[in-house]
């Protein structure tokens, strides 16, 4: 392990044997249930744990309450996202509904692509939105967002790249 690594584990180490059954209880009592607080206080340690530089925390219930409402954020997004998802699928007639497999694959994969999506302007986003889910033609799109068709092309490369050809989300 790199040495600035190694620092980055001891400090989030460190927060976490001082400040992480405060934040399990923050977060219980915001949340209501002790089973999400948990894997939220969890998520929370880890992902200051993947990070390459140190925290440098002169408040760590402050930030370490920033970080959580971040986590919390994507918790409740990805359920929003599922449960948009299972609408979908119960509304499709049984022989035209993947397997179990295939609906826990294409899951995460819906999850993977609002991750990468989430990090590009609202244009952005919207024109790609637009082109793959409604199949709308590029022409229309610069009209219903009232922009050039070269801009819809450059917005959707960039959508494209995002999605598919950038490294793994954070």
């Amino acid at each position: 392990m790199p040495p600035a690594q190694s620092d980055v584990h001891q400090e989030v180490g460190g927060l976490y044997q001082n400040h992480h059954r405060w934040l399990q209880g923050w977060l219980r009592h915001k949340i209501g249930n002790a089973f999400d607080a948990a894997d939220v206080a969890h998520d929370t340690f880890m992902r200051l744990l993947a990070r390459d530089e140190a925290v440098g925390a002169r408040e760590p219930r402050a930030f370490l309450t920033t970080v959580a409402k971040g986590v919390l954020g994507n918790l409740y997004r990805r359920r929003d996202l599922e449960a948009a998802y299972l609408e979908t699928l119960a509304a499709l007639p049984p022989q035209l509904a993947p397997d179990p497999e295939a609906q826990a694959i294409l899951l995460e994969t819906l999850f993977d692509i609002d991750r990468r999506l989430d990090g590009l302007p609202a244009p952005v986003r919207r024109a790609f939105l637009l082109s793959q889910l409604d199949g709308m033609p590029q022409a229309e799109i610069a009209v219903a967002l009232d922009v050039s068709l070269a801009t819809v092309q450059r917005y959707l490369v960039k959508a494209m790249h995002q999605c598919f050809f950038a490294g793994p989300p954070a």
